[in-house]
């Protein structure tokens, strides 16, 4: 099992000491987790960079390993916010998923911005709920200026995108990126939406001028609605524990237009029970807010792509 190390500077030289094992650390997680209303299946794949903070964290504290923590965590309540702090995975990138991207940009957009223009909106809003540090967001607003705007030029977008992390709204508000987190973007988008100083990318000022981030944990809040877009993809659905998934799922849904889209993880599924939704893109994970007015067709679409309505 490999050994996770930390590096500390002294007077007069620079020490490693070995806190956690592997083994330790996921009895660690296996046991505050649910305490956190967290899954720990969510973390099995992640726990890394999980472990690494904890790691820091008990150095920190003087603490010499596992158990001591834990008996500090039983002591020192305030400590648990400290914990859950440490638990958040921050794992993101552009352009994340292109199956996904795909149908987005091909049927759901186009088919929620003609629903709009019948219903005589001119704002098409989109939620990004659990956005890092802006790869998502920045992503929907270059896919619209680069792809779309041209196709509905009377429709403005306006995004929201909330992160309960505040160094990751400093990052997103600084939008400056490696090229790791590019990678995935078509390459004719990099080029026209950044600016590259030697190994960095920044977002020019255009892309961000209709993206708003707010720092909000999405287990107690939720900006104001009604969206026409949410997008809540390896978050809830991976590592929130069921009943949370289920509280957090009707209140996102209650952020929706009738018609609305919900984009989630494509590895995840959505909690037993849910109501409320229809599939669209099954292996993509999209579904569609189901009308009150069932006798009135939920989506019409007048043109037809590669991709297949469900």
């Amino acid at each position: 099992m490999p050994v996770y190390h930390l590096l500390y500077t002294g007077a007069n030289a620079t020490q490693t000491r070995a806190f956690m094992k592997n083994e330790q650390c996921m009895r660690l997680l296996q046991w505050a987790l649910p305490q956190l209303n967290m899954r720990w299946p969510g973390y099995r794949k992640v726990r890394n960079q999980v472990c690494k903070r904890i790691d820091r964290r008990l150095q920190e504290l003087g603490l010499k390993g596992v158990e001591e923590y834990r008996a500090y965590l039983e002591q020192h309540p305030d400590e648990w916010a400290q914990l859950d702090s440490l638990c958040r995975i921050t794992i993101s990138r552009f352009y994340r998923d292109k199956g996904v991207f795909t149908a987005l940009r091909e049927e759901v957009l186009p088919s929620l911005a003609r629903r709009m223009s019948d219903r005589g909106d001119t704002t098409l809003r989109i939620w990004s709920a659990g956005c890092g540090s802006g790869e998502e967001p920045y992503t929907f607003a270059i896919l619209w200026d680069l792809e779309l705007q041209t196709h509905f030029p009377k429709l403005t977008i306006e995004i929201v995108a909330t992160d309960a992390d505040p160094n990751m709204n400093r990052r997103a508000h600084d939008a400056c990126y490696e090229f790791g987190s590019l990678k995935d973007l078509p390459e004719s988008w990099r080029d026209q939406a950044f600016a590259r100083t030697g190994n960095a990318y920044r977002l020019k000022p255009d892309y961000k001028q209709n993206v708003e981030f707010l720092e909000q944990d999405l287990r107690y809040e939720q900006p104001e609605g009604p969206f026409d877009l949410v997008l809540c993809r390896n978050l809830a659905f991976t590592y929130f524990e069921d009943a949370l998934q289920r509280e957090v799922l009707k209140r996102i849904i209650g952020r929706m237009h009738d018609g609305a889209a919900l984009v989630i993880g494509v590895h995840e599924k959505l909690p037993e029970g849910a109501e409320g939704l229809l599939v669209w893109f099954d292996k993509q994970r999209i579904y569609r807010k189901t009308r009150r007015d069932r006798s009135v067709p939920e989506f019409h679409s007048s043109h037809r792509t590669g991709i297949t309505l469900r």
